[in-house]
């Protein structure tokens, strides 16, 4: 056995993406929102038997690999690499080693190797202590917490990394550059961070991605520098802290979102260790999908400037979509969260603890600005907040903040809800839907319900019997259906129950894709197997009468375009298509 089918032998994928996605057992399957895609239905399914996933909303699928591949957007020899170490398997050298993967793994290495370069130049070099007595005294930072989110410094003079990393480290000024660490200025190489006191940013899994650099002079300018985009770092991707943040996030089941290092680390100091900060004014989609693996809550902890309440309504369109329930900390007397911390951290903590609905603040806050007893600022409440609470997803919950705010400025629920009406309202999707309106005909989701309804069926032997008693003929138009329902009743005449490793072993493997698509199709949960069984019959007459009527209407057509003469094929096609009237008429009885 190879050590990529040993790994996947030794993966249990159930145990494994239920510590990334809450799956709950419905008959044989488990099931789950898509981590995928945006849904209310899920449509996500686990086989313990097969070890396979797929979603039939957004039709990803696959095994162990895959699933991490897709989850963590990862390669191939990054996700076996990862899963060999979980399932306790040593890994030879891999020929599965890419250009991409490889290069990665390289600036991983110096990224890790360049934390570590500028943690060394803060605690333990002369050119770091006026940059750690600033963290100390100014910022009053303890050398634990600088520790634990290894904060460092970059040097004054220009190239101390790069010969630290080409002399010491023996790695070229390609990689460097590659990195985002170094740069050409006038055919030398040079740091990119200069007399910056230097944030790590990790993510989840550990991995170096990139750095934000921080001067300490408030009149220097640009304040922050971040890694440029590289195949590791992307600004809108990461979060600085959720490394260290991510069991407690977990834990309290809510991850606090602030804006800057230093507001993660007073909290962080003084307790509060579900925090982490979003490196930029507003959370992405891509953040939000990120976090929403973490906790089912999120409070939102900004700057109190104008740019930070602006970054809350950004930031709830993504929120609001993934169905995260939101809040937001208000900052007691300060003007971000590491201020509150330092003016009073029992308040501050006391602010986390009873955080605001976020609609709830927001409606007080376009209140607090303007006059509601004037019909200018019931027009402008209105205009602020209906578009905010139009995109509310939850209809109960957009109702009670549509009548909320028409108590409030004295109008009517009704000219409310009317108003909502000249703003444009977010599409939802639905995937059931969706799947209805695909390119396949009706005929075809039916028959693909159909033979999930066999092959998830617990007593296989009770079909055959009925369809011998009842002379029940089941045919599919889709071939690929077609087949795997003759191996079906091929193999349940020889056998009582399925032995699923013994049935796919017969499944010739272009038929694969075909079987797991239908095998794990969500069915609906029967009360016992009789009521199942009624189900298949149900379906596969409805399938007969559909196959019937299809052809009812190809022979009507051909009727139509030959009805001016009365030839023998023409007479066939009447005599066919009274025949096949007869049956319609016989089967609807």
């Amino acid at each position: 056995m190879d050590q990529v089918a040993q790994v996947r032998e030794k993966t249990d994928l159930v145990s494994f993406i239920s510590e990334y996605v809450p799956l709950k057992k419905t008959g044989r399957n488990f099931k789950a929102p898509c981590p995928f895609h945006t849904e209310k239905t899920p449509s996500f399914v686990v086989s313990p038997e097969r070890q396979i996933w797929h979603c039939f909303g957004c039709q990803k699928g696959g095994d162990c690999f895959t699933f991490l591949m897709e989850y963590e957007n990862l390669e191939f020899p990054e996700a076996l690499r990862i899963l060999a170490k979980k399932v306790g398997v040593e890994l030879s050298q891999t020929p599965f080693q890419s250009g991409v993967s490889s290069k990665k793994e390289k600036i991983y290495i110096l990224n890790r190797q360049a934390m570590e370069f500028y943690h060394y130049v803060l605690t333990k070099h002369a050119a770091g202590k006026k940059a750690l007595e600033y963290l100390s005294k100014d910022r009053h930072i303890n050398p634990k917490v600088l520790e634990t989110f290894m904060v460092g410094f970059a040097p004054a003079n220009g190239n101390a990394l790069a010969s630290y990393l080409l002399t010491k480290k023996k790695h070229v000024k390609e990689d460097l550059i590659e990195a985002g660490l170094s740069f050409n200025k006038t055919g030398r190489i040079v740091d990119f961070f200069v007399n910056r006191i230097i944030f790590p940013l990790l993510d989840h899994r550990g991995n170096v991605e990139g750095f934000s650099g921080r001067v300490m002079d408030p009149k220097l300018q640009p304040k922050y520098v971040n890694t440029r985009e590289t195949l590791v770092y992307h600004k809108g991707k990461v979060f600085f802290g959720l490394n260290m943040a991510k069991d407690e996030i977990k834990k309290e089941e809510r991850a606090i979102i602030m804006e800057g290092e230093f507001d993660v680390m007073s909290s962080f100091q003084e307790g509060v260790g579900n925090a982490v900060a979003v490196k930029g004014t507003a959370l992405t989609e891509a953040q939000v999908n990120l976090i929403a693996r973490f906790c089912p809550k999120v409070s939102l902890c900004f700057d109190t400037d104008s740019a930070g309440q602006e970054a809350i309504v950004r930031s709830l369109l993504a929120i609001e979509k993934k169905g995260l329930l939101c809040s937001v900390v208000v900052c007691p007397n300060a003007k971000d969260p590491d201020e509150a911390v330092q003016k009073d951290s029992f308040a501050f903590k006391q602010a986390v603890k009873h955080s605001i609905p976020v609609y709830d603040f927001l409606l007080e806050k376009v209140l607090s600005e303007v006059s509601v007893k004037s019909a200018e600022g019931k027009k402008r409440a209105s205009d602020d907040l209906l578009p905010i609470f139009n995109n509310i997803e939850n209809e109960v919950v957009k109702e009670h903040y549509l009548k909320k705010l028409a108590q409030e400025i004295d109008t009517t629920y009704e000219s409310v809800v009317k108003q909502t009406q000249h703003f444009a309202k977010q599409a939802k999707e639905d995937v059931f839907i969706k799947r209805a309106k695909d390119a396949r005909s009706r005929k075809e989701i039916i028959e693909e319900y159909l033979l999930s309804l066999l092959l998830q069926y617990k007593i296989p032997q009770q079909i055959v019997e009925k369809i011998q008693k009842d002379n029940i003929l089941f045919s599919f138009s889709v071939p690929s259906y077609q087949k795997i329902a003759e191996h079906f009743f091929s193999y349940t005449k020889a056998h009582s129950t399925i032995d699923m490793q013994v049935f796919l072993k017969g499944l010739p493997s272009e038929l694969f894709d075909s079987f797991d698509r239908c095998y794990l199709l969500p069915l609906p949960l029967f009360i016992d197997d009789k009521a199942h069984l009624e189900e298949i019959l149900k379906i596969e007459k409805e399938l007969y009468l559909v196959s019937l009527r299809e052809n009812l209407k190809k022979i009507s057509d051909q009727l139509k375009k030959n009805e001016k003469e009365e030839t023998e094929e023409f007479l066939a096609l009447q005599q066919e298509f009274s025949r096949l009237t007869s049956l319609l008429s016989d089967a609807q009885k």
